[in-house]
């Protein structure tokens, strides 16, 4: 959920009003998600994904990983920028919940280009000896750091790397969080901010964006 979708819901319609129109398969894939998944806020929302497909454009990278699938609506958004010979890899570990991205990737004009993988994300990376254009990470937030140091390795100049919800609903400002994932995230933005082979911001879409540009 996005801080004006929570505090100023008529700004948050203002801001979707004056983004470009969502795709037919998106929002019918938006639409199957908040029916059929019990926690649909965790799909990328229509801003968020609009950002992606930007990004995508703009780069046309020729190898895109995401981690964290979920119904597979940021995997659509970031294979609008695909060259011709490029791929996504994208990773998930909820068996249960397959069915939905695979319907959906088998549907869109991408469907030859998309890699969907049941498989742990740590284990992908060291296995991998890939380069990666374009990273998206949105998935289990106790890993983050490391995600981070093992993502490092897969990338070169030029490389961009997206880390959703940095901001955590607002919880990093606690000065000593409880919460684990929430001293993970803090973790992870600190070690970026330090990290001289990278240049970022924090975008503050919906729960926060760590936009990353290997130098």
């Amino acid at each position: 959920m996005s801080f004006f979708e929570e505090k100023n819901p008529e700004m948050d319609r203002y801001l979707e009003t004056h983004a470009s129109s969502e795709p037919e398969i998106l929002k019918r894939l938006r639409k199957e998600t908040f029916q059929k998944t019990t926690q649909p806020h965790m799909i990328s929302g229509y801003q968020q994904g609009r950002l992606l497909t930007i990004i995508s454009q703009m780069l046309r990278p020729v190898n895109i990983l995401e981690i964290g699938t979920f119904t597979g609506y940021a995997t659509l958004c970031l294979a609008t920028g695909l060259s011709k010979e490029g791929k996504i890899t994208t990773l998930d570990v909820n068996e249960d919940l397959a069915y939905l991205p695979r319907k959906y990737f088998s549907e869109s004009e991408f469907s030859e280009q998309i890699y969907f993988k049941l498989q742990d994300a740590k284990n992908f990376l060291n296995e991998t000896n890939e380069i990666f254009d374009l990273v998206f990470i949105d998935a289990d937030k106790d890993n983050y750091a490391e995600y981070f140091r093992l993502i490092k390795p897969h990338t070169q100049s030029g490389s961009v790397v997206l880390f959703d919800n940095v901001l955590w609903y607002g919880k990093v400002l606690e000065e000593n969080p409880k919460q684990r994932s929430t001293q993970v995230i803090k973790e992870l933005n600190d070690l970026i901010a330090k990290d001289e082979d990278f240049e970022n911001l924090i975008l503050p879409l919906r729960d926060g964006v760590n936009f990353l540009r290997r130098k």
